[in-house]
């Protein structure tokens, strides 16, 4: 087995759950995508390859924070980071975004990913739009 790295950050007075990313990976993977889910309360980013077989996943609640702190930007670019620095160990070297919800993490998500050198082919938003909505409710009679 390849030696691993485990790096811990310190953010303000709280400290983040320490990751452990391996020196070498036993997959390799040219390609892939980035499934981004970005909500008010939390960012959650899968990183899959182009068939859609999952390779790795992380959220800003499985990095150690909580409560709101976890739908922030700056939660969402250090779970980017933790998913590109895995990325990165598997040799992947394109990759194609996908983004659904209307969090604050959307976009600081991928930024954090690209940080670590992998080249970003295309960003789509996938958030589902009503084309209608619901029905309405009935007018008040008196």
């Amino acid at each position: 087995m390849g030696k691993k790295k485990i790096t811990t950050e310190k953010t303000g007075t709280e400290e983040v759950k320490a990751q452990v990313v391996p020196a070498v990976s036993k997959k390799k993977v040219d390609a892939g995508k980035l499934y981004v889910e970005s909500t008010y309360n939390n960012t959650k980013l899968v990183l899959t390859d182009m068939k859609g077989n999952v390779l790795a996943v992380s959220s800003s609640g499985a990095l150690g924070w909580k409560g709101a702190k976890k739908g922030t930007p700056f939660a969402a670019t250090k779970v980017g980071e933790v998913l590109g620095a895995k990325a990165a160990v598997m040799g992947m070297k394109d990759i194609s975004v996908l983004i659904k919800g209307v969090g604050s993490g959307r976009e600081s998500s991928v930024r954090g990913f690209i940080g670590k050198g992998i080249n970003l082919m295309s960003i789509k938003d996938i958030t589902p739009v009503p084309h209608n909505g619901p029905k309405k409710k009935k007018p008040r009679r008196v």
